[in-house]
């Protein structure tokens, strides 16, 4: 450790944010290479060991090197940027290169060794920014299609991969991490990384940064590419950033976003992407317009209590409240079926073009139906962590085949989907729902600038619309809070101290408009460290140690 660097506080990587760090890179307090080795310390600590949160799948073997390179390059050429040098996590369905020696899998064994062409295009546009991945983060596997989306009573938790395990949140022993990019959501809440990013087609990035107590963009579908990446739906998936800041996401999505010629979707973008940290105005709320559809709230006590007591906060800040400003079809948005159709035949016809484009798979699962039937002789040996710690208690029961099944039964049934009347039906029903009299409707009949949510009730209507979200941390769980378990096994989806969040929604390519609102309510209520994870599952490693080993 030199001199100049022994006499300078060093950021605490509990808390640092990008800009913190790429401070200290550029004042030479310290190199990309001590806090790459910070945060892979950091990760071994609480990953699989401690508390053995699963957040992260697997780590680059290459990422020293990586910012070794990078930091050679700010000596001899100076810094590239912002994200010059700083480590992020990726979610497991972001193709990464394949010489970099990590795998892209969804959680699954079956694309264990798969060859991809190229970096996803969002990874690329960061890797040429300077940041160095440093991992892949932990999934509900397939992003949620072999997991939430096929779950039989709750059996089967968000979180859970055959290659990862059972992601917690750090917030309370064994408690529910909520879910596909959980993994991005606990890795960002305890400081594994600066930053990292996670796809949404429901409620993906939103619902893991409210229980996980970060911030989440979801952007709007077109914004940001999703080529390489692992799919659902071509018509709902979206890539985003999740950080412990909205200074930190907005940075991360203003290198994200942009038109890709492999993504036709991002070709309709209106004009220039707008630089989203100009968005970063504490005094953005004032005159701006907040409907709440109130109809559409239904959660716990605690968190409409605390979400009443939010309104207060957007009126002194210079937000009018209309209250209540409820979609017109709310009805229709809670009961739809179209959804479902349209993800079933979405994942057949986009999965299988994802597959078809790999270089190689050594599995040779290429198609939906080898992946059912790669899934299905495999039964007895995928059954994911921690269910395969003791299954003696389920012998005899059905349960463990019935769980299996489960897992496996919403491919057969996107495998049987066709694209037909039906489906254009669907799709039809979905935009009108969401779009022209949900999300459209709503704003326009009550002149609204946006609308405010708690994060857990938000994400149907702009799932089916394609439109954005971004949730912020909120508050917490009490301490006398009832333990809610799903079992087998405990994963607590309720319990003492868990976070939840707000989110801010709008029309289509309304990022700006949400970032400024996301972020002078942050900088008001500073809600993020108003409680930290839990002792043992905060990782002890900072940079000082690390650079005292040299």
């Amino acid at each position: 450790m030199s001199f100049e660097a022994s006499c300078v506080a060093l950021p605490d990587l509990y808390e640092a944010s990008i800009v913190e760090l790429q401070d200290g890179l550029v004042k030479g307090h310290f190199t990309s290479v001590q806090l790459v080795k910070a945060y892979l310390n950091r990760i071994e600590e609480v990953n699989l060991k401690g508390p053995a949160l699963h957040a992260v799948i697997e780590t680059n073997p290459i990422a020293l090197s990586q910012a070794a390179a990078l930091d050679d390059e700010r000596k001899d050429k100076g810094g590239r940027g912002p994200l010059h040098g700083i480590p992020l996590l990726l979610k497991d369905n972001i193709a990464t290169l394949h010489e970099e020696g990590m795998n892209t899998t969804a959680g699954s064994y079956a694309l264990l060794g798969s060859v991809v062409p190229r970096d996803a295009f969002a990874a690329a546009q960061l890797r040429e920014a300077g940041a160095i991945f440093i991992g892949k983060s932990n999934l509900s596997e397939w992003s949620g299609m072999r997991g939430e989306w096929g779950r039989m009573k709750g059996q089967v938790p968000n979180g859970l991969s055959e290659r990862g395990g059972q992601t917690f949140s750090p917030y309370y022993p064994n408690a529910h991490p909520s879910s596909s990019s959980s993994g991005s959501g606990v890795a960002m809440a305890i400081g594994l990384a600066a930053g990292s990013l996670g796809s949404e087609t429901h409620g993906s990035i939103v619902s893991p940064s409210s229980r996980n107590n970060v911030v989440g963009i979801k952007p709007t579908v077109g914004l940001v590419s999703r080529s390489g990446v692992i799919p659902i739906s071509s018509h709902q998936d979206t890539l985003g950033p999740m950080c412990r800041s909205v200074t930190d996401a907005a940075l991360l999505l203003n290198f994200m976003a942009g038109p890709d010629p492999r993504d036709e979707v991002t070709l309709r973008q209106p004009g220039l992407v707008p630089d989203y940290m100009k968005a970063l105005d504490k005094n953005a709320l004032k005159g701006a317009r907040l409907g709440v559809p109130r109809s559409f709230i239904r959660n716990t006590k605690v968190i409409q209590e605390t979400f009443n007591s939010a309104l207060d906060v957007f009126r002194a800040l210079g937000a009018e409240i209309v209250d209540p400003a409820d979609f017109p079809d709310t009805e229709e948005l809670l009961t739809s079926k179209a959804e479902k159709r349209v993800l079933d035949v979405d994942f057949k016809v986009d999965l299988n073009k994802y597959l078809s484009e790999l270089v190689d798979v050594p599995t040779g699962v290429k198609t939906l139906a080898a992946l059912i039937e790669f899934s299905e002789k495999r039964a007895d040996l995928n059954f994911p962590p921690p269910f395969y710690n003791d299954q003696s208690q389920y012998v005899g029961s059905n349960l463990i085949r019935d769980m299996l099944l489960a897992r496996i039964s919403r491919f057969k049934q996107s495998e049987a989907s066709q694209v037909d009347d039906a489906y254009f039906s669907a799709l039809a029903e979905e935009f009108d729902l969401g779009r022209t009299r949900g999300i459209d409707a709503t704003l326009a009949q009550f002149n609204l600038d946006a609308i405010i949510l708690p994060t857990e009730n938000a994400s149907t209507p702009t799932a089916i619309a394609g439109y954005p979200l971004i949730s912020v941390p909120l508050g917490f769980q009490p301490d006398d809070v009832e333990l809610l378990p799903v079992t087998p096994p405990s994963i607590y989806t309720q319990a003492p101290g868990l976070p939840f969040g707000i989110v801010f929604m709008g029309t289509a390519y309304s990022e700006f408009k949400l970032i400024g609102y996301a972020y002078a309510f942050e900088q008001a209520t500073h809600v993020r460290l108003q409680r930290k994870a839990y002792e043992d599952a905060i990782p002890r490693t900072q940079l000082t140690d690390i650079m005292s080993q040299l």
